[in-house]
């Protein structure tokens, strides 16, 4: 899968990289504001629901994949070209920066990463922030290639033989939450795996050995088939991202819980166990 992460130094070498802001938080709609209040130097802002995903339904999940006619007309407005460096980052230790990292890797951009430790290591480094809106780059005429990075659909999860992780925070895999969608719980045979736990206190991703260490604690093993899910198919990006730092390939659930528990068919597990 190549790199991962590129940290604030290596991408202040970079020449001409196209610089995304996905600022957007569960339950927080002002990500554009909060751009206009401080990005980084030539960002241009990413809006998550709107570019990154299609309509949300109860059939799909609240996130569901965007139709790659879309996805390419946003890429080309971004000004991303075949040989360009995508970074990709938000004010969430990279959380929901991974969708979009994840996202563009799946449709065939070849060198996209994310800012390991986020907008605050650019602010810890002392660094600028930029005010207002982006400036509109050059269009591209960029032909994306999707399918590079493996997916599941929910009839696929439902007899997946393999070990399923859920990036969820742990009140919400347990059951004891549910703040979106319309049943609590789990899939059946899932790991709890917070993304949260993939980094360090502040914000950047644990170290490869770190991760590997705590993945394998989790059952996954070179040539065991992984997958991740999450609410609706963001965190669970981050889940797939540290992975690959770990050196393991997983898939992606892309409608996650918000697909699973809208339909009525599929059991939920509640509790700390598998089920």
């Amino acid at each position: 899968m190549g790199s991962v992460l590129i940290s604030v130094d290596e991408l202040r070498t970079l020449t001409a990289p196209v610089v995304l802001d996905v600022r957007w938080q569960l339950g927080d709609p002002d990500g554009r504001e909060h751009y206009r209040g401080g990005h980084i130097p030539g960002a241009i802002y990413v809006d998550l629901d709107a570019d990154l995903a299609a309509t949300p339904t109860a059939a799909a999940g609240r996130h569901p994949l965007p139709d790659v006619a879309d996805l390419q007309e946003s890429v080309r407005r971004w000004g991303i070209e075949p040989d360009s460096s995508v970074v990709c980052y938000d004010d969430l230790g990279g959380q929901a920066a991974a969708r979009a990292w994840w996202l563009l890797r799946w449709a065939g951009v070849a060198d996209v990463r994310l800012l390991d430790g986020a907008l605050e290591a650019w602010r810890s480094a002392g660094l600028e922030l930029e005010t207002g809106d982006e400036s509109t780059p050059a269009p591209s005429s960029m032909v994306l290639t999707p399918q590079q990075l493996p997916t599941m659909t929910i009839d696929e999860v439902a007899e997946f033989d393999g070990v399923l992780l859920d990036a969820r925070a742990g009140e919400r895999y347990r059951g004891e939450q549910e703040p979106m969608d319309p049943r609590a719980g789990h899939i059946p045979g899932a790991l709890s795996a917070p993304s949260g736990e993939n980094l360090t206190a502040d914000g950047h991703f644990r170290s490869a050995a770190d991760l590997r260490a705590r993945f394998t604690e989790l059952g996954v093993a070179a040539g065991t088939p992984v997958a991740a899910y999450c609410g609706s198919g963001v965190t669970a990006a981050h889940e797939v991202a540290a992975l690959a730092i770990a050196g393991f390939e997983a898939a992606l659930f892309p409608g996650s819980w918000s697909q699973w528990s809208n339909n009525p068919s599929r059991l939920a597990a509640t509790g700390p166990d598998p089920g």
